[in-house]
């Protein structure tokens, strides 16, 4: 089989409860029939719009051969290096394939100075940029793609024969790009970001790297069926009623890798899980964890374990005391089944799984920010060369850098879960996730980890739309040396700093402790910040 599921424990129960249910209503067959009123009155008109994806594999072969030919161009021009600028699912989706596969691609997801100096000093001239945008306003995406025209023409290089856009088509950018002689593609307009793994926005940049498309596809095309039938067999099903409709529920979903040859996929499952559901209060948080993590040693109530492997058993039930998913299976057939049982799991939960919400104000804000460019507020102390700032209920009962981690996490309720989000030079600095783990064996609940700006467009939607048990851990860098943007009135350190304090801003309005520390030179603070948490 292209994929296998075992579950047991609550999530069994939680199978042998709905499954049925959902069956009896038809939701498999509906979901493929693009049946827009599966999530209620109020998500039927977002979701007439975005359900193309479940026709993804039929609309995008015809790419294949463009994509095939663009590659062996560029190829024959000298050009080695693609580089993908993108953001949530736009870049996630390409990554987990183009590691899994083995290929090369530079993901730019970020809007940190150094990290993006770092790609354009890469191999300028034998670079190919990959520019991915539904609609081309994305700030990050659109800075990026300026901040290359500029080095291509730096570098006596026709930014024409570089460019390559992904974009929806009639879009503002695809009119741009055009004007501008660049390469376009354009992907199925129905498809929403996150669920677009298998449309152009992850097939083009995929496939220029050197993946094998047709067999992803392929992959893909062989789970279609099991997915389309109403059955108890039906994997979606099985795997949207495990992860969304315990009882009682589990809101906090692990995703561990543990011995799966797809690497990545549980940050492509991370967005695509915590953007769809985390809304109206409710939602399924999903916490990335390494096989090892302190959260598997002692699994709490509100925390369901998935485990993804490269051989689940044959059998859907396993009868056991574990309680965790065991999921193994291709790449191809993994992306739609996730994408069909976050879907499901909208209708469980009773909210729309195709709108986001509470992303756009982060996105106000940071522009208000950057319109405004007001001085930066004055940090509350500074200790070990750190700068502190948070919300009032954490900073004001703070002196040092340990009083104000430990104030942080006093604010952490029974069930709740503490989120890091570090604006970092992710590429430079790779040792600042390790604070993740301290962080979880210090608090003994789940710890939620994002490289800031990207993770705005992925677990940025739970954090201020799902449940209010949160807490929140910023770490911002400050740049030793900033990078203008072409043509613009700010600058990338400018914009990553507007982007951390818009989002900071807008967490505190919805009431969500927040603590801000701002390192000069993150491989040295994060060891002062591992003796703080102790």
């Amino acid at each position: 089989m292209s994929f296998r599921i075992s579950v047991s424990g609550a999530a069994a129960d939680a199978v042998r409860r709905v499954v049925p249910e959902l069956v009896a209503d038809r939701v498999a067959s509906r979901i493929t029939a693009l049946d827009a009123t599966l999530w209620g009155p109020g998500a039927e008109d977002e979701a007439s719009k975005r359900l193309g994806w479940t026709e993804a594999v039929a609309v995008s072969r015809p790419l294949l051969g463009e994509i095939a030919a663009l590659r062996d161009e560029l190829r024959a021009q000298g050009v080695e290096h693609i580089v993908l600028a993108g953001m949530g699912g736009s870049s996630l989706a390409p990554e987990v394939i183009t590691r899994t596969a083995g290929a090369k691609l530079t993901v730019l997801d970020s809007t940190e100075p150094g990290q993006v100096r770092a790609a354009l000093a890469d191999r300028i001239g034998r670079t190919a940029l990959v520019v991915s945008s539904k609609s081309g306003s994305t700030v990050e995406t659109d800075s990026q793609r300026r901040a290359y025209e500029q080095a291509f023409r730096d570098a006596g290089v026709d930014p024409a024969s570089r460019i390559i856009v992904v974009t929806d088509p009639g879009s503002p950018l695809e009119e741009s790009a055009r004007a501008a002689g660049y390469r376009v593609f354009t992907a199925d307009a129905t498809v929403g970001g996150r669920y677009s793994a298998l449309t152009a926005f992850g097939l083009v940049p995929s496939g220029l790297a050197g993946v094998d498309l047709d067999e992803l596809l392929a992959e893909t095309q062989a789970i279609e069926l099991a997915l389309a039938v109403d059955a108890e067999e039906n994997p979606g099903l099985i795997l949207g009623a495990a992860i969304a409709a315990t009882e009682p529920r589990r809101d906090k979903l692990a995703i561990v890798a543990d011995g799966t040859h797809i690497v990545g996929f549980a940050d492509w499952a991370e967005q695509l899980i915590a953007e769809s559901t985390g809304k109206q209060g409710t939602g399924i948080l999903p916490v990335v964890l390494g096989a090892d993590a302190p959260e598997l040693a002692s699994v709490a109530a509100d925390v369901q374990v998935v485990r993804l492997v490269d051989d689940a058993g044959a059998e859907v039930f396993v009868e056991g005391t574990d309680g965790e998913i065991r999921v193994s299976g291709t790449l191809g057939a993994q992306l739609l089944v996730w994408e069909y049982a976050t879907a499901v799991a909208g209708r469980i939960l009773g909210i729309n799984p195709f709108d986001q919400p509470d992303v756009e104000s982060a996105k106000i804000a940071a522009r208000g920010l950057l319109d405004a460019r007001p001085e930066p507020a004055p940090a509350a102390f500074v200790t070990d060369g750190i700068e502190v700032r948070g919300t009032p209920d954490v900073i004001g009962a703070a002196s040092d850098l340990s009083s104000a981690i430990e104030v942080l996490l006093e604010e952490l309720p029974a069930d709740g879960y503490l989120s890091v989000q570090a604006y970092v030079d992710r590429v430079a600095h790779p040792e600042v996730e390790e604070l993740r783990d301290v962080l979880a064996a210090r608090t003994g609940r789940p710890v939620t980890f994002g490289w800031g700006p990207r993770f705005l467009h992925s677990t940025g939607q739970y954090h201020k739309g799902g449940p209010a048990h949160g807490v929140f851990l910023q770490l911002v860098q400050r740049p030793v040396e900033d990078l203008a943007i072409p043509d613009r009135p700010f600058t990338f350190g400018e914009l990553i700093a507007a982007q951390a304090s818009g989002d900071a801003s807008v967490l505190a309005e919805h009431g969500r402790p927040v603590l801000t520390l701002t390192l000069t030179d993150p491989s040295r603070d994060v060891q002062a910040l591992r003796a703080a948490i102790g």
